[in-house]
């Protein structure tokens, strides 16, 4: 059940993105599902590897380099959406950086609001 979730939050979080940027295009609902599932399967498999190899730079900026990893794996996802059909498009780097901030800011606020851990 919150495996499903977190896609539904993906999904509208990178809704999020496509409505409030230009650069970002998503073709339809379906398209942001999947593109939604490319996006947290890319973060399970190549975020660690990333922040692996970018280790001194992530300690170097002080983190700050995540924005940048980010960015990358928002650009990523529409690479590989588009080789499998999805029609999710980012127009560059700037456009993926904004479309990642927003992207963590949704899904932040969603997961808070959706997923309870019993923490409360």
């Amino acid at each position: 059940m919150k495996l499903i979730l977190r896609v539904v939050i993906n999904a509208l979080a990178l809704g999020a993105a496509d409505f409030l940027l230009e650069g970002i295009r998503a073709g339809s609902v379906t398209s942001l599902v999947l593109t939604a599932l490319v996006f947290g399967v890319l973060n399970a498999l190549v975020r660690p590897l990333l922040k692996l190899l970018s280790c001194p730079l992530l300690v170097l900026t002080l983190g700050l380099f995540t924005f940048i990893l980010n960015a990358v794996m928002i650009l990523l996802t529409a690479k590989l959406g588009q080789l499998f059909g999805i029609d999710f498009h980012v127009d560059g780097f700037w456009t993926a950086f904004l479309g990642a901030l927003v992207v963590s800011v949704v899904s932040v606020v969603l997961s808070w609001i959706l997923i309870d851990d019993g923490k409360k």
